[in-house]
């Protein structure tokens, strides 16, 4: 006979158990999209994990292969929603290169403050609906005050809110209205100033910190060797951000801070998303008294037909969720005849498969939310 005072209590011990599958998704509302996790479960700790994608798969690599070099823009806007501006920004800066075009240093100037507005508009989600997904409500509030804020001044430039479509090859649609950056910095003034009404909130909860500190622990190694990048990547301590590592548009002009943290958790993500939030504003203001200094067009006149020459290139970017990827290959025609994405999301989200299992299911929506993915950047 078993002695019961070696049982501990609580803990199910000296009782058989067996695993159990349990299939989350593949349309949890805690996915940002639709993803499938296929979990094995022992009692309420997780033993593996296998993240399951493709159900939002558009094919937009293929489609990209039969429109041509100003309509692919209008599909590589769309694969991460958050991030419209800078999926366009990809596309052109590789037809750019394989062209040899020269783009007007205010265009410059432009893109790369629009760029970084749209970075903000992209960690202020974030920063409201995770807090939302593990209990807090308040928070998504104020994230969206200042994302309303931000958002009017990107519309009145760009005519969209969430799809810019403002990108073209060999610069800018058109020119921004007068006033534009008086009416922007006072905006981006705003932001900075409330933003501590959300800081205030979260950055020291306690309930916060409990359900965030120590969870989901992603090393610098394993971070490297899952090709992880952007915010994911920095709080693990993998100092790389390529705004400033290997610079493209204005950034090499604007020695640009790369915010890290070591413990690679899931609080060091939310923070390193957080103090980004405040380097990018520092970095619109920057650009925008560049572009109040700075005249002339935004754009270089192209032909009706813009043809690519014959070759290949690779531009990359770094994008609000991290690394992004542009491989374009040309035989001189009017449509790319390969175009490769390599997006962030779909990095970031291996690195689920090592996160998870070890935790508890309480535990699985906090790790899930801090890795900042949207489905629609994996299933491109």
């Amino acid at each position: 006979m078993t002695d019961l005072r070696e049982v501990t209590v609580g803990t199910g011990a000296g009782l058989d158990t067996a695993d159990m599958v349990l299939n989350i998704g593949p349309q949890h509302p805690s996915t940002h999209g639709v993803l499938r996790l296929k979990l094995v479960l022992d009692g309420e700790r997780v033993v593996s994990c296998e993240p399951i994608v493709g159900y939002m798969h558009r094919g937009a690599e293929k489609l990209f292969e039969v429109r041509d070099y100003r309509q692919i823009i209008v599909l590589a806007n769309r694969h991460d929603w958050l991030s419209a501006f800078a999926n366009e920004l990809g596309v052109v800066l590789a037809v750019e290169r394989l062209m040899g075009l020269e783009v007007p240093e205010r265009a410059v100037w432009l893109r790369t403050a629009l760029a970084e507005l749209n970075r903000i508009l992209n960690h202020l989600m974030f920063l409201g609906s995770y807090p939302l997904e593990i209990g807090a409500i308040t928070p998504v509030f104020y994230a969206f005050r200042e994302r309303e804020t931000l958002q009017a001044v990107l519309e009145e430039a760009t005519g969209g809110r969430m799809h810019y479509m403002f990108n073209r090859v060999g610069g800018l649609k058109e020119e921004v209205p007068a006033g534009w950056t008086r009416r922007t910095r006072e905006a981006v003034g705003q932001v900075r100033r409330r933003l501590p009404d959300l800081e205030n909130l979260i950055r020291r909860n306690e309930i916060f910190l409990a359900r965030t500190v120590g969870v989901g622990v992603l090393t610098a190694a394993q971070a490297a060797a899952f090709g992880a990048s952007g915010p994911v990547a920095r709080a693990s301590g993998l100092d790389f951000d390529l705004r400033h590592d290997e610079p493209y548009l204005a950034y090499g002009d604007l020695d640009v801070p790369v915010v890290t943290r070591e413990a690679g958790d899931c609080h060091a993500r939310f923070e390193v998303l957080l103090d980004q939030v405040h380097v990018s504003l520092d970095l619109v203001d920057r650009c925008l008294e560049m572009v109040d200094r700075i005249t002339g067009p935004v754009n270089v006149r192209l032909p009706k037909v813009v043809k690519a020459p014959e070759g290949h290139t690779y531009a990359w970017t770094e994008n609000p969720l991290g690394l992004n990827g542009y491989y374009l290959v040309s035989r001189g025609e009017k449509t790319p005849w390969r175009m490769k994405m390599r997006t962030a999301s779909y990095a970031n989200v291996q690195a689920l498969s090592t996160l998870i299992p070890g935790c508890l299911v309480p535990d699985l929506i906090a790790i899930l939310g801090s890795m900042f993915f949207v489905v629609g950047d994996i299933d491109k």
